[in-house]
């Protein structure tokens, strides 16, 4: 049984398909009655995170065009699951043939194959597979229309590092604006230059890099989140990490925030506007699990694509013995400038579902 495939309390996400299969979709069930929502709000999502947009990113060639089956009514949302698929049409099966029983090294192959054994779908990595975030931003962009809507919450990821190349300082949010204005999704048009430039040669020598996203979440309320089990960085980082090559996360000062004394990483608190603010945001905008109402920031560790060109050990489970592997096949030299938008998605559902939790957004709009 692959069990794991919903996410969510009162807003559930519900992912299915497979990368060579015919079709990948998602159901999402809490969306309240009442929301504005055609086609094209969830198509431009997908638009920025679809394959073969640039040579920073795999050339398999889909459109990733979203239909919605179910729980939209004229141009609304009826409160009924909402259901909606993309039709895989440019698999290339054929490259994954030998791959039956020969284990990519940095892949799922061999656990999946010792759980699954022979039943499991290897294909571009199946269930398992990339492909499969865009069915976090199938939910991802509804979820983030919502909370823009009712409550004026908005988030922004963009590429913060690739490899060694890292933005000077983080994105003030005029800067936003220029987060699609290059293909690596990096707000500093100098620094976005230098880090195609790395991922290009890290791709003529068949290797790959990895980076680092930040995003920031800005206008929330004062007290989302739930404590102790249902905090919202534990559920921010459970769906987080549901993106395959994820490996870390930190919210606000996060791991140089433990080099800081406590006098150096505290937020003080000043009055701004008549509101409770704070000087600093070394929280990340959450403390004891609870949003404070200041931003919330994190930055997100991805690793080096694991499908590369050169020859590599791995080993044969069939026929028991360690062979030499080529990955053949359209994969991406780096995945981070794919990933803003999945960050987006992940991060929206997350919030919207303790705002429907808390009574801040209604069942009916």
């Amino acid at each position: 049984m692959l069990s794991g495939n919903s996410i969510g309390r009162r807003l559930v996400l519900t992912s299915f398909g497979e990368s060579h299969g015919k079709c990948i979709g998602a159901v999402l069930d809490g969306c309240p009655a009442g929301l504005e929502l055609e086609e094209k709000d969830i198509q431009k999502m997908l638009d920025l995170r679809k394959p073969g947009q640039s040579l920073v990113s795999t050339q398999r060639k889909e459109g990733d065009v979203v239909e919605i089956l179910t729980g939209t009514f004229r141009g609304y949302t009826t409160g009924a699951p909402i259901t909606m698929v993309i039709w895989n049409k440019d698999q290339k099966s054929i490259a994954y043939e030998k791959l039956r029983t020969e284990m990519r090294p940095g892949h799922s192959d061999y656990p999946a194959y010792m759980k699954y054994k022979k039943f499991n779908d290897h294909r571009g990595g199946g269930r398992f597979s990339g492909r499969l975030t865009a069915t976090h931003v199938m939910g991802g962009a509804i979820a983030r229309k919502l909370l823009k809507d009712t409550i004026g919450v908005e988030t922004n990821s963009y590429t913060t590092q690739i490899g060694k190349i890292k933005m000077k300082k983080a994105a003030a949010k005029k800067e936003f604006r220029s987060i699609y204005t290059n293909e690596v999704r990096c707000p500093e048009k100098n620094t976005a230059q230098k880090m195609k430039s790395v991922i290009l040669d890290a791709r003529k020598k068949g290797d790959s890099l990895g980076g680092i996203i930040e995003s920031i979440t800005t206008n929330l309320p004062v007290g989302l989140g739930e404590p102790i089990f249902g905090s919202l960085e534990s559920d921010i980082s459970k769906a987080i990490f549901s993106i395959p090559a994820v490996k870390g996360i930190e919210f606000g000062s996060g791991f140089a925030g433990s080099e800081k004394f406590g006098s150096e990483n505290n937020d003080a608190y000043v009055m701004k506007g008549g509101k409770v603010s704070t000087k600093s945001n070394n929280s990340g905008g959450i403390l004891g699990g609870i949003s404070n109402g200041m931003p919330i920031t994190i930055r997100i560790a991805f690793k080096p694509a694991s499908s590369i060109s050169q020859i590599q050990q791995s080993v044969d489970i069939k026929k028991k013995k360690s062979i030499k592997l080529q990955v053949g096949g359209r994969h991406d030299p780096c995945v981070v400038p794919r990933a803003p938008p999945v960050v987006d998605s992940l991060v929206a559902l997350t919030i919207a579902d303790h705002a429907l939790l808390s009574g801040t957004i209604k069942p009916t709009l």
